[in-house]
């Protein structure tokens, strides 16, 4: 599993995360949501060992701060709010990049399958800056997804840390990409995710941490945290938590499916 315990970041004078435990299991979606400017990629990136912080975390037993880049490279893939390249490299060269940093090296295959899952089949020669930015986003998508293709190896659980993975989408590909973690982690692997749209993080996670200013509020089942209190209090402003009619005149990415292609 991944345990962070008494999880603390500073930027210069500034506290960012204040003593955060966080707790995610193989198996599971684990949501983390919040505010603008509440520590959550801030508490995604100590957790995958990308800025320095007190306190410690341990993924499957391993101390991410004791282990080797190609260790934790075994056993997770990390998706950023966006990755910028200034060289016009393909679709397929991007996604290959997780090959490169993964044990799957020898499965080129694997190129192909991912580009199918994120719906970019017949996208490999093309080149990356010329895709929109929805496109960009499930291109990385498809590069983080070979690095840990099977989310269970040799009985150990491989994991997807996701931050904000449907923000350039539209409702269709947000439901494609959630479907996507909630398949891998439905195969033994554990995926966490910082998610802003709430209903999406009902929809598919089964573990929310809500996060504001520095603090985790709660974790727990959507239904235990996503509620009027908690998130009023969460996002300093008055929430009402409710169900859509079955029939209407609006839509809602909650009340929606995707479609078979």
């Amino acid at each position: 599993m991944l345990n962070a315990q008494n999880i603390t970041v500073r930027y210069g004078k500034h506290d960012i995360l204040h003593n955060i435990d966080f707790h995610a299991q193989p198996g599971a979606v684990t949501a983390i949501v919040g505010p603008n400017g509440s520590g959550k990629t801030t508490l995604l990136k100590a957790i995958t060992g990308e800025v320095a912080h007190g306190g410690t975390v341990t993924l499957n037993n391993m101390d991410i701060d004791a282990a080797k880049a190609w260790e934790l490279a075994a056993i997770r893939a990390v998706l950023p709010q966006a990755t910028p390249l200034a060289f016009p490299f393909t679709v397929s060269e991007v996604v290959q990049l997780g090959l490169s940093n993964g044990i799957s090296a020898a499965r080129v295959r694997l190129i192909v399958a991912a580009l199918e899952r994120v719906g970019l089949s017949g996208y490999g020669a093309r080149y990356y800056q010329e895709l929109s930015g929805g496109e960009q986003q499930r291109v990385q998508l498809a590069r983080v997804l070979t690095q840990v293709w099977d989310p269970v190896v040799d009985g150990t659980a491989r994991w997807l840390f996701l931050d904000e993975p449907v923000s350039a989408l539209d409702i269709g590909h947000q439901l494609q990409v959630m479907q996507i973690a909630r398949d891998f982690a439905d195969a033994g692997g554990g995926v966490v995710a910082v998610m802003h749209d709430l209903n999406l993080t009902a929809m598919f996670a089964d573990t929310v941490a809500l996060i504001s200013d520095g603090r985790v509020l709660a974790q727990d089942a959507p239904a235990e945290v996503l509620t009027n209190e908690l998130l009023s209090e969460a996002y300093h402003c008055g929430v009402r938590v409710n169900t859509a009619p079955p029939s209407g005149t609006y839509l809602l990415p909650h009340v929606a499916t995707q479609l078979a292609s």
